[in-house]
């Protein structure tokens, strides 16, 4: 994007744009705060995306980030370690951790299949997964991928494959959301909702 022909600045505010969810405003915006930093300030902030890319690698046993060999839930002692909660970003792996109410561990795919996007099973870190349930420890994996299709496939596709072993397969609930309006739902919500009630 051009603005006023200076190819450093058009250069800054297209590498913003070409962020998701960052739109021509608000990357010129972005693009025009850096530039009213200090050099210690732009170095710091260049640094720190640098460092990331360099220190930020996958956990060697749950595939999250992590910027030593295991991240810090798998090396923490008191999480239960017979639970995966399998979920498709590290993202998700974060907004669980946020309810402060799993204890578990956590399996991260990277992604979930779709055969539009040219991602299948072998794109995933599903093998990654099935090599952590060879012990016998884990009794249960949740799987918390995404309410969509392509989150639903990649569910179904892992509990077949862990079917044989023997272990307990579940699926987070869906439902209506606290707040939400029962006349607002969508038909497969309250589907769902229906079927994933609990006694009170």
């Amino acid at each position: 994007m051009a603005s006023y022909n200076i190819p450093p600045l058009a250069k800054l505010i297209d590498k913003f744009e070409s962020l998701p969810g960052i739109g021509s405003k608000t990357a010129q915006r972005l693009a025009y705060h850096v530039l009213h930093m200090t050099p210690e300030q732009a170095k710091d902030f260049a640094t720190a995306i640098t460092d990331a890319h360099e220190k930020i690698r996958y956990c060697a046993k749950c595939c999250n980030f992590s910027d030593e060999e295991l991240c810090p839930i798998c090396r923490n002692q008191s999480r239960d370690k017979t639970v995966i909660c399998v979920v498709e970003s590290p993202r998700d792996a974060m907004a669980m951790e946020s309810t402060r109410e799993f204890q578990g561990t956590y399996h991260v795919l990277h992604g979930a299949i779709s055969p539009l996007n040219n991602v299948g099973p072998d794109q995933l870190y599903i093998k990654e997964l099935l090599a952590r349930l060879s012990d016998g420890t884990v009794t249960e994996v949740i799987m918390a991928t995404n309410p969509t299709v392509e989150g639903d496939a990649t569910a179904m596709y892992i509990s077949r494959l862990l079917k044989p072993l023997g272990i307990k397969t579940t699926r987070l609930a869906y439902g209506i959301p606290v707040g939400g309006d029962l006349e607002y739902a969508d038909e497969v919500t309250l589907a769902r909702a229906l079927e994933g009630r609990s006694e009170l």
